[in-house]
């Protein structure tokens, strides 16, 4: 199918100084855990992008000098002669594919900890990071006050850096001055005490930034486009940088040095107010700071605000907010998304849900990132996992998937893509599984994206393959109907429950008095469900880290009820790592939500339940011989709690039992015709939504190797690129298609 004609313009070439950028899709720097010591992620995760019609390419941050290290986190780094050979494999494939490749120059201050290289970095005052360098510690990492000498070094640090980023064949060179890192501490008064001739003032504070861009084009010249980007709003109020106030006087005074704007708002400790989670902000949710910038400046600008949408990207472009739609989460999502508006198949792409479940990964460290929509996000190199290309069906051996949501739907649709035939089944109505019950919770409607593109893909699927079927609201299968169903193979995907007893993971064993039978007890499955009736004092017992027990308690919060929490672990903990943490914490005390931290339930009665203290037990260990606790004190810490209704969120159980019973039949499998059963997501561990997802896809594409239960060793790179891991490993990217 041809575009359509109203989106040609996000079609139409810009030029960006020297360089020409083929469309109006940019994909801004955004880290995904490859850094510069794999290479071939790196190379094969952006040149993907490129492959599918984002115009530009960037980096993750690149430190430009070992004084800016950001381990434990994964950046890339441009020091050194290395670190160019390892970022050139990316340009490479950038450029084979049309497309302009960008460096983002880093410095973080006392925002990147050094704990590897273990230097010291240099602002324009000292203090110490507000953002949590190691996870959980704000105010870890200090700098150091930069003399003249050391300010002029700073600034050359930035040219030099530059220098190499040209040197590797880059065509875009960016000065990253968002997310309150490098020259935005200089110009930002929240950080900027100085005195001399680069503090105070406007004109002063602005002095450094404005400087390194002349500096660098000086250096370059014409040879690259020089780009930098700026929070142009910190949401500090007159503390930092205001739009109306330094922000905009800064577009104006440095736009003289620069081709090409990329701006956004925030700071680093909350900058999920820039990477903006969908359970708080809708798309576009920059554009009330945005939309002043293109007045103040004769430069393009490309701006964020995780643009998915064709048509709302149309809006901003046409009504002149953006040159230039720039995204990062929507480009992991779905790396081919201009490629599917060029062709006319808006309804395949791949939505971003907007779970920062991407961020999250970067966010604790050390860890590459992934992506709840799309499995291969990170897989593309190490194994060979294009998310567009799927190789060939190698037998003609028919599958049966019993359970439609994340794992069975992936599962079913890359097995339908590959041309086998499948046959999927559910109890459900529809396809999506729990993700059903999740977004109909408050303000995660978007997670829902992740079945409608399922559900849309396989029923194209099923529209090729007449011999596929897709069988919803169906009576659960027992082992018998398996047996005799006439799959060759199995997949069960039948996924996990809540526990109805209050088993959890400090004690392994449930809650004395817990049983979700009883009228005032409930599950989040009960509560989805909607049948039992909820007092006006509610109780939540959380065991859980994640959105779960925050969740629910918002819902009948809202609703009216008394809600109090009570939390082993912090209330929504992993959200810290999504980004959705401070503002969930803002909304559970406007609420007016009482949290009871570090406290378990040792019991639960008619109207109230028994809580202690988990720390109640003594700080000294002694040996007291067989059946005694080696703590010196007995928990005196319990106390009652009275509720109306108490929701259990302490544990998930996999809902394994098809699969142990036609495991436990496995005499019968030949004489049925059965090749194999599997056992995919939920149903062999809880986990989260992107991981149940990612199983069901590894299955589907590796059915066919050996023992495809169980994952094989992927291909793992070396720090020196080109040098297969293994003996007689092909260090190139292989498709498999």
């Amino acid at each position: 199918m041809a575009r359509d004609p109203r989106f040609d313009i996000l079609f139409t070439p810009l030029k960006i100084g020297s360089k020409t950028i083929r469309n109006r899709f940019y994909q801004v720097p955004h880290c995904n855990g490859a850094g510069t010591n794999h290479p071939g992620m790196n190379m094969a995760h952006r040149g993907i992008k490129a492959e599918g019609g984002w115009g530009a390419v960037n980096t993750e941050q690149c430190s430009i000098h070992p004084e800016c290290d950001d381990t434990l986190r994964i950046t890339a780094r441009i020091w050194d002669q290395g670190d160019m050979r390892n970022l050139k494999a990316m340009v490479d494939h950038v450029h084979s594919h049309g497309s302009l490749a960008g460096c983002e120059l880093f410095y973080g201050g006392p925002h990147a900890p050094g704990l590897e290289s273990r230097t010291i970095s240099r602002g324009p005052s000292q203090y110490a990071s507000e953002f949590s360098t190691v996870p959980g510690c704000p105010g870890f990492t200090y700098n150091h006050a930069a003399d003249i000498d050391e300010l002029h070094r700073l600034q050359q640090q930035y040219v030099d850096a530059a220098l190499r980023a040209r040197d590797a064949g880059f065509d875009l060179v960016n000065v990253y001055g968002a997310h309150a890192y490098g020259p935005m501490q200089w110009l930002n008064p929240y950080y900027n005490r100085r005195t001399d001739e680069y503090g105070g003032s406007f004109a002063n504070r602005s002095r450094f930034w404005i400087e390194t861009l002349e500096k660098i084009r000086k250096a370059v010249g014409d040879d690259v486009a020089l780009v930098t980007r700026c929070a142009v709003d910190t949401l500090y109020g007159p503390t930092g940088v205001e739009l109306q106030e330094d922000g905009l006087r800064f577009i104006e005074a440095a736009s003289p040095y620069l081709d090409l704007w990329d701006v956004n708002i925030g700071d680093i400790a909350e900058w999920g107010e820039d990477a903006g989670p969908s359970r708080f902000y809708q798309i576009g949710h920059e554009n009330e700071w945005i939309k002043y910038i293109k007045k103040h400046t004769n430069k393009p600008v490309v701006g964020v605000g995780r643009y998915y949408d064709p048509e709302k990207m149309l809006q901003v472009v046409t009504s002149g907010i953006v040159d230039i739609i720039g995204a990062a989460r929507p480009t992991i999502a779905d790396p081919w998304l201009p490629r599917k508006i060029d062709e006319g198949r808006v309804d395949d792409i791949r939505t971003c849900i907007g779970c920062n479940v991407c961020i999250s990964r970067w966010e604790m460290g050390g860890v590459p990132f992934i992506c709840t929509q799309n499995p291969c996000a990170g897989e593309e190199y190490r194994r060979g996992w294009h998310p567009e290309k799927f190789e060939p069906a190698k037998s003609d051996k028919d599958v049966l998937i019993v359970g439609a949501g994340p794992a069975g739907g992936e599962c079913a649709r890359v097995l339908m893509e590959r041309g086998y035939t499948v046959h999927l089944v559910d109890a459900r109505d529809k396809i999506g599984g729990y993700v059903n019950d999740v977004a109909t919770l408050p303000g995660l409607a978007e997670w829902s994206f992740h079945r409608d593109y399922r559900q849309t893909q396989i029923e194209k699927l099923l529209k090729k393959n007449k011999s596929c079927q897709l069988a919803l609201g169906v009576k659960p299968l027992t082992a018998d109907d398996v047996m005799n169903y006439g799959a060759s193979r199995v997949v069960i995907a039948t996924g996990a429950k809540w526990s109805t007893n209050g088993v959890n993971h400090i004690t392994h064993s449930p809650i004395e008095g817990a049983d979700a039978s009883l009228p005032y007890v409930l599950t989040p499955e009960q509560v989805y469900e909607g049948k039992k009736a909820v007092g006006k004092r509610v109780l939540i017992v959380n065991y859980d880290a994640y959105y779960t027990a925050p969740s629910i308690a918002e819902k009948y919060a809202r609703a009216g009820h008394e809600v109090t929490v009570v939390t082993v672990c912090g209330l929504g903990a992993y959200m810290d790592y999504t980004l959705e943490g401070a503002n969930m914490q803002r909304l559970l005390h406007g609420l007016g939500i009482t949290v009871i931290g570090e406290h378990g339930c040792s019991k639960i009665e008619k109207g109230r339940a028994q809580l202690f203290n988990i720390w109640g037990d003594g700080h000294k260990r002694e040996f007291k011989g067989s059946g005694h606790l080696p703590r010196n004190k007995v928990n005196d810490t319990h106390q009652w709690v009275e509720f109306d209704s108490v929701i259990l969120i302490t544990g998930r159980v996999s809902q394994d039992s098809l699969y142990r019973e036609l495991k436990a039949r496995k005499g019968e499998w030949a004489k049925n015709g059965i090749d194999n059963v599997f056992v995919i997501g939920d149903a062999e561990a809880p986990r989260i939504i992107a991981d149940a997802t990612f199983d069901g896809h590894r299955l589907a594409r590796e059915i066919e190797d050996a023992d495809p239960q169980h994952q094989k060793p992927y291909k793992r790179e070396q720090k020196v690129w080109g040098v297969p891991y293994n003996p007689g490993e092909n260090p190139d990217l292989e498709w498999r298609v």
